[in-house]
């Protein structure tokens, strides 16, 4: 989605935000708040777009929440819960719209991560590993973390028939295609986007089926399987594929298309409020 006007709405509310900065000390806490900021301003932008609808931002939802929604569809689930006070915390919170009947549905859930530092590493010089002498780190696990909160959604949302969650990756772990970098001594680099090694892009899409990245996959997917029909409620997967940075405009781009995606498919039970402004 391209909008001329975008950067020019995003002006004003990017002076308290926090921009891109280059390497940090602490990069998940900086993604945490850069696409939690991205995320009111998304809620400010749908407010202007649809003057006759209510939003709201909150940072969390309480697992007693899931477990009834869960109880709407059957008393059989959401029965166990064992921390009276346990929450789930997307990085960049929940955008809700309020519909006609008074009731608050998810219409975005966001998430940044970033995972590997090679780019970075190899560009200023500096060898990793044990002994200090590898020019590539061998690629960690902390991602997969990020299931638990797609899952814990997916559960609040099985009632909906679009699954707004976005998981905007970074770093030289999700890359794309092979790059090479040159270190300051002038020896050239190659990270291979197919190596094992490396790569952890194969440990995320079981969260969307294994269907494309880089596309809105809000509206769920229904298929046929021995006569049966199955929903499937798929993550979407934005990755920088060159091992670049996610600029504010181009997040808040994607994050306002899953938006809208969600109210359209919520479109009859926002129907009255549109109508009658």
């Amino acid at each position: 989605m391209k909008d001329k006007n975008l950067s020019d709405r995003l002006t004003e509310q990017q002076k308290g935000s926090h921009g891109v900065s280059g390497i940090l000390n602490n990069e998940t806490k900086f993604h945490d708040t850069k696409v939690s900021n991205i995320s009111k301003s998304v809620q400010a932008l749908l407010e202007k777009d649809y003057p006759a609808l209510s939003f709201r931002y909150r940072k969390s939802i309480l697992k007693q929440e899931i477990n009834a929604s869960l109880q709407k569809i059957d008393k059989s689930l959401g029965q166990t819960l064992f921390v009276e006070k346990a929450e789930i915390k997307p990085d960049g919170g929940l955008l809700e719209v309020r519909d006609d009947y008074g009731q608050w549905r998810v219409i975005l859930v966001s998430e940044a991560k970033y995972q590997g530092k090679d780019i970075e590493n190899i560009r200023a010089g500096t060898l990793v590993g044990t002994n200090n002498n590898q020019d590539l780190m061998t690629a960690g696990n902390a991602i997969e973390r990020a299931y638990k909160n797609i899952s814990e959604i997916a559960n609040y949302m099985l009632a909906e028939s679009y699954f707004p969650y976005i998981l905007f990756l970074e770093g030289s772990n999700f890359i794309t295609k092979d790059i090479t970098i040159i270190r300051p001594d002038g020896r050239e680099v190659t990270l291979k986007y197919r190596s094992g090694a490396l790569n952890r892009l194969d440990r995320l899409t079981a969260s969307n089926y294994g269907m494309p990245i880089n596309k809105n996959l809000c509206e769920n997917k229904f298929i046929s399987v021995n006569g049966k029909n199955i929903m499937l409620q798929a993550a979407s997967i934005y990755t920088k594929g060159n091992g670049e940075r996610w600029g504010r405009t181009e997040m808040t781009e994607i994050m306002l298309d899953i938006a809208k995606t969600s109210l359209k498919m919520l479109g009859k039970d926002l129907f009255a409020q549109i109508t009658h402004k």
